[in-house]
């Protein structure tokens, strides 16, 4: 058979369902095999960026391998932005780029290219890939496929490439004679039952313990077994950027998102932890400010991660454990602990207290459309089943800090490569991996326009994706970022930006749009926008000088968030000594 039908005969048997794409002439074959298929979808996209992304929310939404695939040279180039946001967050997605023949590639001769749009994607996707293969030899094509399959998905996850030459698309083989990729698994990481003991032991001790759920708690698929362990233990939950559909925000453990955006009482509440449970977290830069030492420094820190590259990377934490947090999180909820609830009581109190004190957001009074008030608006009418895609920025925090994910609500988003322009082809993605559910994009005019090919994807399947689009004319993140520390030289973010009439814009594309601008038409608007199954987009007119805070500044602890509080309200929130003094400056 024609090496490309067994290559798409392959995808299936792994219960790929759908091929994000933008055709090429080294795609060919590859294409000319999807042609006709009614086991396998293609979706070809605008830009090659989009179908990278779209696979990337496909594997996100399905817990499946996502699939996207491109010509050489500028198609495969065009991947690289999705390629490195799934290597980043831990997302498994195999990137098929189409090469030149083998007689036109330069391989080792020192010339810079031989083939039209040859270009060496291997080499230059091997930092941001666990796996990058060129195949010159067909019959080497199923050990190549398996392989990479296994890798994708085996212990951390991430992407893996494979670069398939014209001449070997083309190629005929015989599949009885291919050969096989074996398998060959270490054992499970376990931990001993002395460490499970010392852990009870640590726990059930503990007065002001705290959960940290990062996004490897949904990678592992461990959202039940973590809620199992919450309600044994009833201890309060805070989660990363990336965790933050880990944990049902309903729930009354749980606290909020912690960071350099993080809510201000999620922040004090980590920093007044003397135990601290890590599942599943890198402890980002983004999380634990620029000096992490003063993160949870008064805590006794439990780190778990199946990578064991991140353990005492940035964090020194007391107990390292390298290990799957399902697993992990199973070995604690049929252990012998016991959390004295009441005993955590007080602690329980504190945090509520610190949550009525620094809430997310503050009714408006006057009529113009407050961000974190709309964020919250939204969150409370998107129906129970909803995907929520959200673009980078203001947008990405914005939403943390304010909306309530439901158990059975996904968010999804980019967190290492925080790629501007991500909600749309991360939409796209989740739609068709979830074609009964609702599909949200929270977008901001900047990044929106850095996309915006991919409405004619959403009005040519017609696609049940929501757009809500905040519009504060300029590229909000960094604006912010100049007032605070270039004294307003607002240099590309405001001078040099423009946008166009989004009405008029996503009109052109058959797609219903509407806009408000005023407090009042909130909740009309969002019943208007969820009142069908069509694509439709709501814009959303903010004020330019919205800024995204609480905020940290550099050098500063988590729990010292601008605006800033006065010394004394700081101590009153805090069990252990505040940092003024050295890292006042």
């Amino acid at each position: 058979m024609k090496l490309s039908n067994y290559v798409l005969d392959f995808l299936v048997s792994k219960g790929v369902t759908h091929i994000f794409e933008v055709c090429g002439g080294a795609l060919a074959h590859l294409l000319d095999s999807l042609y006709d298929r009614k086991d396998i979808s293609t979706v070809s996209m605008h830009h090659e960026m989009a179908a990278s992304i779209a696979a990337e929310g496909y594997a996100r939404a399905s817990n499946n391998i996502g699939v996207a695939m491109a010509t050489s040279g500028p198609g495969a180039t065009n991947m690289i932005t999705g390629i490195a946001s799934c290597f980043f967050d831990s997302i498994p997605c195999l990137f098929i780029t189409g090469q030149v023949n083998t007689y036109e590639f330069k391989f080792n001769k020192p010339v810079r290219q031989i083939g039209f749009q040859e270009a060496d994607i291997v080499h230059i996707v091997e930092p941001i890939t666990k796996k990058a293969l060129l195949i010159t030899n067909e019959e080497k094509i199923r050990y190549a496929l398996e392989e990479l399959f296994f890798l994708a998905s085996q212990g951390r996850p991430g992407p893996v490439l494979l670069d398939i030459p014209l001449n070997i698309q083309r190629a005929e083989i015989d599949p009885t004679k291919l050969p096989e990729f074996s398998i060959a698994e270490g054992p499970a990481e376990e931990i001993s039952a002395e460490t499970i003991d010392q852990l009870v032991s640590l726990l059930s001790a503990a007065s002001r313990p705290i959960i940290l759920a990062g996004g490897g708690v949904r990678l592992a698929q461990a959202q039940e077994q973590l809620a199992q362990f919450v309600r044994k233990t009833h201890i309060p939950v805070v989660t990363s950027l990336m965790g933050l559909d880990a944990f049902a925000h309903d729930d009354p453990s749980y606290i909020g998102m912690i960071g350099t955006y993080g809510n201000r009482y999620a922040n004090l509440a980590v920093a007044n932890s003397d135990l601290l449970l890590a599942l599943g977290t890198r402890f980002d830069t983004r999380q634990t400010g620029t000096k992490p030492e003063t993160f949870a420094r008064k805590a006794t820190i439990v780190h778990v991660d199946i990578d064991p590259a991140e353990l005492n990377n940035k964090v020194q934490a007391d107990y390292p454990i390298h290990m799957d947090i399902k697993r992990f999180l199973e070995l604690l909820n049929g252990s012998s602990l016991e959390v004295d609830h009441t005993a955590l009581i007080p602690w329980k109190k504190h945090i509520q207290r610190c949550k009525i004190k620094y809430p997310a957001y503050v009714e408006p009074t006057a009529p113009h459309i407050v961000p974190g008030y709309f964020i919250s608006k939204l969150s409370r009418q998107t129906p129970d089943d909803a995907v929520i895609c959200l673009d980078v920025g203001q947008i990405q925090m914005w939403t943390a800090q304010t909306f309530e994910v439901r158990r059975q609500q996904r968010i999804l988003t980019e967190g290492g490569m925080a790629s501007m322009g991500c909600a749309l082809p991360l939409a796209i993605g989740a739609s068709f991996a979830k074609p009964d559910h609702t599909i949200v994009a929270i977008t901001g005019d900047g990044g929106f326009q850095l996309n915006i090919q991919e409405l004619q994807t959403l009005y040519h399947h017609q696609l049940p994706v929501k757009i809500v689009l905040l519009n504060n004319n300029c590229y909000g993140m960094i604006r912010q970022f100049q007032q605070q520390y270039l004294d307003g030289r607002f240099q590309s973010s405001v001078i040099g930006y423009s946008a166009p009439d989004f009405q008029d814009v996503v009109r052109s594309y058959k797609i219903r749009t509407f806009k408000i601008t005023r407090n009042s038409e909130i909740d009309h608007a969002l019943n208007m926008l969820f009142d069908d199954k069509q694509p439709a987009l709501l814009e959303v007119e903010i004020d330019m000088n919205c800024s995204a805070t609480p905020k940290l500044s550099v050098n500063k602890p988590v729990e010292d968030q601008e605006p800033l509080l006065t010394r004394e309200e700081l101590r009153a929130a805090m069990f252990v000594d505040i940092l003024q003094d050295e890292y006042e400056t």
